[in-house]
């Protein structure tokens, strides 16, 4: 009885450690790489906010902080749903009166929503260094949801997103690419 609660605890902690390492790795104050670069266009905003009318500068900065706050919030979302299934997953293994192979397929779930989360973050990387301000990749069992912060999206740059997507999950069924303009 000691050990399975011991295990439970570890899968738990676990658990935990992966979502938020994931989480720190894709919140956005990591971009401190270009700290330089994000100092002087901070400076450029200023000066054009001195130069032009504060409001539409205003209505700039807002409208962006808007955006990335939406995908922001659709990450945290996404993470809760997966965290609430993950948990449920762990009560599951931890229940004795179930028969192994119910417990070894609620491990295979964990582990398949792991791998998921792990090739969503992947994809969202790959599509970035496509100069996208920002993707946000969806994905469950049979379908991929992709949104990249972009001002147009032409049918040739959602093809190479879906090719990128298809080669990453190979075995999802639907690909949706739309755009959020910027």
């Amino acid at each position: 009885m000691l050990l399975k609660k011991q295990t439970v605890w570890l899968l738990t902690m676990l658990s935990l450690v992966v979502v938020l390492s994931v989480y720190y790795i894709t919140s956005p104050e990591q971009r401190g790489n270009d700290l330089a670069d994000t100092e002087e266009n901070a400076e450029q905003k200023n000066e054009e906010a001195v130069n032009t009318d504060s409001t539409d500068a205003d209505s700039d900065i807002i409208t962006n902080a808007a955006g990335d706050e939406k995908f922001e919030a659709l990450r945290l979302q996404l993470n809760d749903e997966r965290n609430k299934q993950v948990e449920e997953l762990t009560e599951v293994m931890a229940t004795t009166d179930l028969p192994a192979e119910e417990i070894s397929g609620a491990k295979d779930q964990i582990d398949k929503l792991d791998e998921l989360a792990e090739k969503e973050y992947i994809l969202e990387t790959l599509i970035k260094a496509m100069n996208y301000e920002d993707v946000l990749v969806r994905a469950d069992e049979k379908n991929v949801q992709v949104t990249v912060k972009a001002e147009k999206l032409s049918r040739t740059e959602a093809n190479e997103i879906i090719r990128q997507v298809k080669s990453e999950i190979g075995d999802l069924q639907l690909v949706t690419v739309e755009f959020q303009p910027e």
